[in-house]
């Protein structure tokens, strides 16, 4: 979809929004994007049936015109392509018709219920609400016609949706600050998890899942590498009810399977996949989280490093997710930079029992402005169950030089950057197996063992082993060079006394003097 049409589309929202919260909001525009994207895909499928039930070459040829219109209405025609089935009541022109009646609300909430009885899977995850909203009288009838401009049609409707969901999700993230990041991980810092472990199929898990992107991703690298949708069994938790409807909602429309646990739960006080062993584990958790410790974790088999300090729950997430990974299993974690370093209460005790038992296989630095939602830097650790010919052996990556402004406060990474961490990865893991030789390359990335570990003090800040990169020596002469940039500071200083001058002017024609 074009940026501008986003743009707009933002703009006109927020411009709805009124006195909602933001929080709240997010919601009612994501639980429309998802009706609209259902119906089209429904009625986009319906289309091509009627032209193929009128065709007498084609095998789906149905010669009364009864029948034809009884079998458009049969629901197997749509379950067997992969098409999410939309019951008539539900169904985006039912609703558009209605955007200027008093009681649309209440039609909104009605189409969203007759869809969770006739799909099981979503009973009671979709966020009904639009009949006691907070909009002014009206809006949420003008947001249906907004919603109405967006058309998921054709082959790539996917990747549309995918687009408008994600770009909303973003700057809903902006607007509610810290909240908004809880549930929203940065495509791009989603992209390096899913290229480094390169998930091809088994079990996928995420532990605290907000939107369900790790998902998402992790779908459409499987499919790109020549794998069929459905080859990844999903799983995931997440503890905030109208977020757990949220990941609900966005693998639904994409029609991926999915086992979000019976209910939003606390990852730590009520695990909803305790016998779970994943392939493949992705996660962002809340950063630095205090007020998660409870009695009852005392002696948890998950604290198999030691027991996390009740004050921050970074090791706790850490210890949870390797205690969930198959003998063979990876996970990508995101966590703060204090992670990498603390040795607050017993935080350096289970890092440095994390090395010694070769948990720990690749540490990655991150360039600040990556997330909406918080200026704390942040980093990537990748666990390992069985690190094969690389035992003893931990890979520093530091990509805090890497990505671009995209605008004044937010950076990304592009394709390029992605792949120099996922390769460099990949090369190091794989080193001997393919053509693709690793390097240490210094400011970059470092291999380093066990021994040069310990000499740090089990420090996995990836600065203090990558080094830094030689300066490129631009071959120009020191005497040339200095004399042309004292030119360049001697314009500079007349430009700065030109500009004293009229600032000084200014203020004297306004009955004030400059004094020194």
């Amino acid at each position: 979809m074009d940026s501008q049409i986003k743009k707009t589309l933002w703009a006109a929202a927020d411009k709805l929004r009124s006195n909602m919260d933001a929080a709240e909001y997010k919601h009612i525009v994501l639980g429309l994007i998802f009706l609209k994207y259902v119906s089209d895909s429904f009625a986009e499928h319906r289309a091509g049936l009627a032209t193929r039930f009128a065709d007498p070459d084609d095998d789906y040829y149905i010669e009364d015109e009864s029948t034809r219109a009884a079998d458009l209405e049969e629901r197997d025609y749509y379950t067997e392509a992969n098409v999410f089935w939309v019951p008539e009541l539900s169904r985006w022109e039912r609703i558009r018709d209605r955007a200027k009646q008093p009681e649309l609300g209440r039609f909104i909430d009605d189409a969203l219920i007759e869809i969770e009885n006739e799909n099981p899977r979503l009973k009671g995850l979709l966020d009904k609400r639009y009949a006691r909203t907070q909009l002014e009288p009206g809006k949420l009838g003008e947001l249906v016609d907004l919603i109405s401009t967006i058309g998921f049609n054709g082959s790539e409707a996917k990747d549309v949706l995918g687009e408008v969901y994600e770009y909303f999700l973003g700057q809903f993230a902006n607007a509610e600050g810290k909240k908004g990041g809880q549930f929203y991980t940065p495509a791009s810092v989603v992209r390096v998890l899913v290229e480094v472990l390169a998930p091809h199929s088994g079990k996928v898990y995420d532990p605290c899942c907000g939107s369900g992107g790790m998902f998402v991703q992790s779908e459409k690298f499987m499919e790109s590498h020549g794998g069929r949708f459905g080859d990844i069994s999903i799983y995931g938790q997440e503890s905030n009810p109208t977020t757990w409807r949220l990941v609900a909602m966005n693998l639904a429309i994409r029609g991926m399977d999915f086992n979000l646990g019976k209910e939003p739960a606390d990852t730590f006080l009520r695990n909803q996949h305790p016998d779970l062993r994943a392939n493949y584990i992705m996660a962002n958790p809340p950063f630095n989280v205090s007020d998660w410790w409870n009695a009852q974790l005392e002696g948890d088999p998950r604290w198999q490093f030691g027991t996390p300090p009740a004050g921050n729950a970074n090791y706790a997430w850490l210890q949870h997710i390797y205690y969930h990974l198959a003998p063979n299993g990876r996970a990508g974690v995101v966590l703060a930079n204090g992670s990498m370093s603390s040795s607050q209460n017993s935080e350096g005790t289970i890092r440095r029992e994390m090395i010694e038992q070769d948990a720990v296989e690749c540490m990655v630095a991150l360039p600040a402005q990556l997330f909406f939602n918080t200026q704390i830097p942040a980093c990537l650790w990748f666990l390992n169950r069985n690190k094969g010919n690389r035992k003893g052996e931990i890979l520093f990556i530091d990509a805090r030089k890497l990505g671009r402004l995209e605008n004044r406060v937010s950076r990304v990474f592009d394709d390029e950057d992605i792949q120099k961490i996922a390769e460099t990865y990949h090369s190091w893991a794989h080193d001997g197996e393919t053509d693709n030789q690793y390097e240490d390359i210094l400011g970059f990335c470092r291999s380093a063992g066990l021994d040069e570990v310990r000499s740090h003090d089990y420090v996995l800040t990836p600065g203090r082993y990558v080094g830094a990169a030689d300066i490129e020596d631009d071959d120009e002469v020191f005497a040339e060079k200095m004399e042309r940039l004292t030119k360049e500071l001697a314009l500079q200083f007349e430009e700065s006394s030109k500009l004293e001058q009229e600032i000084g002017k200014n203020l004297s024609a306004i009955g004030f003097e400059v004094r020194a």
